[in-house]
Order: C-alpha cells, then structure tokens, then sequence
C-alpha cells in the first residue's frame, strides 16, 4: 500500500514532466493512452517499420563507407597510401551504386508499403465509426472527418513507419561519424559536438511555437475542407437563394485565415533554420580551420582533410534531425489525438445477423424515448404499438410527432430509455436489437442514390441480385425507364444519382430495398417525390405482390393516397 500511495504521485509527476518537456498537446487522452494508441498501429505495420530500419542502417554504413573508400581512393592518388587507384576509384563507384540501390529500395517501401499502411489504418478507422451507435446531430462536420481521414492518417503512418525508423539510423550515423572523427582527431571530434546542447534548450523554445502555429493551420485546414464539402453539397440551393457570392466570401475569407497562419509558422521557421544553419556553419567553418591548419603543419593528408569535412557534415546532419525530432512527436500526437477522437464513440452490438422466418412483426410495449435531459417530455411516452405480422399498418403525426424517433427505433438506431419493442412471428419472439436488421428493409426519404452504376446501387440491397431479379425489381418500383437508357444496369451516376429526377431516383431506391430478403417493409415518405398515379402503381404493386402476404408493411406518411392501402392507422404524438 505505502509503495502504491508512492508510485501514483511519482508516476503522474513523471507523465507532467514528459508532457511538459515535449509540449504536448492538451486533450481529453493522456500521453499514456495515445502511446497505446501509436503502440497499437505500430504493431499492425510492423514489416515496414523494420524494413526501413534496415535499410536505414544500411544507408549509414554504406556512408561511413564511402567517407572511407574517398579518403583512401585520395590518399592513393596523392601516393600518400601504396595501391592501385584504379581498384580504390572502382570500389567506391560500388559503394555509391550501393547507396542508390538503398534510396531506390526507400522510396519503393514508402510508395508501395506506405499506401498500403494508410489504407489499412483508414479502413480500421472507417469500420469503426461504421459501427458506432447512432449519435443524433453530428458533434463532427462530414469535411472535418475526411480530412482527418486523410491528412492525420498520412501523417501518423509515415511517423510510425519511416520517421521512428529513421531515428534509430540517425544515431547510428551520429555515433558512427563521431566514432571515425574521434579516431582521428579528439578536440574536432569534441568541438564539433559541443555546440548540440544549445541546440537542445533552443529547439524547446522552437517546439512551443511550432507546435502552436501547426494546429492553427490543422484547424484552419479542416475548416476549409467542411466549407468545400458543404458548399458543393448544397450548391444548388446557394444558386437558387443567389448566394453564391456570400459562400464564396466565407470561403475566401477562411481561405485567406490559413494563408496568414502559413505565412507565419513559414516565417518563424525560415529564421529559426536561418540561426540553426549559422550554428552549423560555424561549425564547419571551424572544422575546415582546424583541418586546413593541420594540413598545413604536414600532420594531416589531403584524404584526411576531405574525411574530416565528410564526416562535420554527417555529424551535423543527424544533429539537425535531432532538434526537430520533438516538433515531429507533437505533431504525431495531435493527429493520434484527432483520430482517437473519431473512434471515441461507442459501438452498436456485434455479431452474427439473426433473421427470423417471415412473416414477423414488431410489438412496442410501454415504450418512452426522448432526446432531451431527464425530466423533459419525452418524444414517444409510454407508447404501446403493434405491428402484426402480413398487415399494411400507416403511421402517421404533425411534424416533431416522434414518427422519425419511431423510425430509429423500429432499426435499432437507439434504444427504449423505458419499455420493450419486441420481434416477432407465430413461433418465437425476441427482443429487438441490432441483429435483428437484417430482418427490415427500409427505404428512407429523399435522394439516397449513391454515385457509381445503376446496378452497383441496386447491388447494395442483394450482392447476389441476378440481372432478372433487379430488373423484376425495377419492374415492381414503376422505374421502366431504365430499360430506355443507352447501358441499361451500367449507367453510371453521379453523386445522389446526377442525371436523374428525384421521382426516378426514389424509384430506384425502392427497388434497391425491394431486393433485400427482410420481411418487414419501413417506408419513410418513400413515395413523396412520386406523382399520384404513380404512386398508387407503386403501393399497388408492393401491397399486392406475391410476397405481400409474408411482408409487413409500416409506411410512415402525409398522403392521403397510401391510406387506402393500409388496414390500420397509427397516429403517433396524440
């Protein structure tokens, strides 16, 4: 107990002095978990992080190599050192092939292994917020999650698989250098390392800075990605209220935010490098001095001389490295913290699908849900339904009635705060859960055609659909139209089905849902695009189809046409 009561404060005082030193950023995660979090997609792209450690190794004693094959190829020319040049000339020509075949095998991994990482942590991400539980209004803009999908993605992928890698043959190149220089010369050697601690205290000052300029262009940037998205997404209403103008303003306007913040994150690291590169001029000027002096006094060859300046140079670089290593490790945090972010959010019940034999229906017992906090009127209250198996039930209610909550509901979208919704048919009942979907089909108002082909869209309703059965489908929906289209099923669409009315759009939904094998039927204002005899055609043909009399049918609804069809109306919110 006492080491415990110990270890605790210790252990946070440790995490504070961690954050503090690196200037983390501050967030709703710890370091801890976001080390996790990293740790966790490190594992999955292991293969490339140890390849490009390797070859990074390699890179560095290929170097150190060719330093050595030069000062000997120059000491042999200078009949300092006895020997064939031709041999000395011949070896470092296979030492610099050597050293392209390195950076092309670099850029290959980074290219080919690298788009592969991406695409594995965004299909990870994807699946996650695919199955998330239905959270209401969005806390996140469509435009901010695709560019953290995008942009945080890259970056956390090639942190973890080149630049992590990477460090490991930097200090190997740092040790290396030093190494060789020490043997030849201790006081250069000392001299030229010396100045790194200042360069430590002063890239401290440099990561705030960089740190705080980084997340305003972050911010800023998925800001204009929102705009983008959302501009394009209603372009048509923009036209129509003649304000194009003001949407471009606000663009520009955002626009011009983010070039002032590049603008000056480019400025102070323009002077920044401009101090750190007179650092290390200085310092290679020294070297140079100090090399020059000695070859003047005969205690140092021309080879040698060379070698002193090749390895300042690889002591200097991986010392550059070095200083920006902290700003890279606040950048990759704050785009694991952006990630973590979209994941965040619970997800719905997993597992196999449990499709029950048609025809079934959904019973509603004593069932209350609202959205607001405990102790406001609910939307549904104590509500008691049933939908009977086979039967053709309306629903119907003013708007913010609870028709749409009875939707979600009826999907599993959200869950009774009170009461059951049962599924059932004349052998078994169950609790309704999100298992159950696959038991609905569902066709929800609007324009909901995604862009690709027409038969790509149908697909999404039966992946085994033969080209007979959509086209029966098409048949049944009223959507005929199609067969006078030049590529029938291989129409492609643009996005929410460019090129179409929204009648023929929302007949196509419906034969999309008219595929699926469920055996209860939700229409949501499904016909409300629709003309009055087309509308009837379409009810007709479902109500009336051979599979009638094994599918429910729960159409929520304004139209007084739909009613006839129906043997029971429910009004909801009365």
């Amino acid at each position: 107990m006492f080491f415990s009561r110990l270890f605790v404060p210790l252990q946070r005082k440790e995490g504070k002095m961690l954050k503090d030193l690196l200037q983390l950023p501050t967030g709703q995660y710890t370091w801890r978990e976001m080390t996790r979090w990293l740790w966790m997609v490190l594992r999955g792209n292991r293969l490339q992080a140890v390849l490009n450690a390797a070859i990074g190794l390699a890179g560095v004693a290929l170097s150190l190599l060719t330093v050595w094959a030069m000062q000997r190829a120059i000491d042999t020319a200078s009949h300092v050192r006895e020997g064939s040049l031709y041999c000395a000339v011949l070896l470092l020509a296979a030492i610099i092939l050597a050293e392209f075949g390195v950076g092309i095998s670099r850029v290959w991994i980074r290219n080919i292994l690298g788009v592969r990482a991406q695409n594995r942590l965004q299909m990870r991400i994807m699946k996650k917020l695919m199955r998330q539980q239905w959270q209401g209004r969005e806390a996140m803009h469509t435009g901010d999650i695709v560019n953290r999908l995008e942009e945080d993605v890259r970056q956390v992928v090639s942190f973890l698989t080149e630049t992590l890698p990477s460090v490991l043959s930097t200090l190997a190149m740092f040790v290396g250098a030093f190494v060789y220089l020490l043997g030849m010369d201790v006081w250069l050697a000392i001299i030229t390392t010396a100045i790194l601690p200042l360069f430590a205290i002063v890239s401290r000052f440099y990561m705030a800075c960089m740190r705080r300029y980084s997340r305003q262009v972050r911010q800023t940037d998925s800001r204009i990605q929102s705009l983008l998205t959302e501009t394009l997404q209603h372009r048509t209403l923009l036209k129509s209220m003649v304000a194009e103008a003001q949407a471009l303003t606000r663009l520009y306007n955002t626009q011009r935010t983010l070039r002032q913040w590049v603008r000056r994150r480019t400025g102070f690291s323009v002077v920044s490098n401009l101090f750190l590169n007179l650092g290390f001029s200085l310092g290679y000027i020294i070297a140079f001095l100090w090399g020059a002096l000695r070859m003047q006094a005969g205690t140092l060859t021309f080879g040698g001389m060379t070698a002193f300046l090749q390895l300042v140079y690889r002591i200097q670089g991986p010392a550059r490295e070095i200083t920006h290593l902290a700003p890279a490790f606040v950048s990759i945090f704050t785009a694991a913290e952006r990630l973590m972010e979209l994941e965040k959010a619970p997800c719905e019940e997993q597992g196999e699908p449990l499709p029950m034999e048609a025809p079934c229906g959904i019973r509603f017992e004593g069932v209350t849900f609202g959205y607001g906090a405990p102790g406001q009127k609910p939307t549904l209250d104590n509500t008691s339904l049933d939908f009977t198996p086979g039967s053709c039930m309306a629903v119907m209610g003013t708007t913010g009635a609870g028709k749409t909550t009875l939707m979600r509901l009826l999907l599993a979208l959200v869950h009774p705060q009170q009461g059951h919704i049962y599924i059932y048919n004349d052998k078994e009942q169950q609790e309704l859960s999100t298992r159950h979907r696959c038991n609905f089909v569902y066709v929800p108002q609007g324009n909901t055609l995604l862009s690709g082909t027409l038969r790509e869209n149908l697909l999404l309703g039966n992946p085994d659909a033969t080209d007979e059965q959509m086209h029966e489908a098409l048949r049944l929906a009223c959507a005929d139209f199609v067969a006078d289209l030049p590529d029938g099923l291989d129409t492609v669409f643009t996005e929410l089905g460019g090129g179409l009315s929204e009648g023929q759009a929302q007949r196509i939904s419906i034969a999309r849902a008219l595929l699926r094998p469920g055996s209860i039927m939700l229409l949501d204002e499904a016909t409300s695009a629709l003309d009055a005899d087309t509308e009837q055609c379409v009810l007709s043909n479902i109500v009336g189809s051979r599979e009638a009399a094994r599918r429910t049918v729960i159409i929520v609804t304004h139209r007084q046409a739909a009613l006839s069809y129906c043997s029971k109306v429910v009004t909801v919110g009365s």
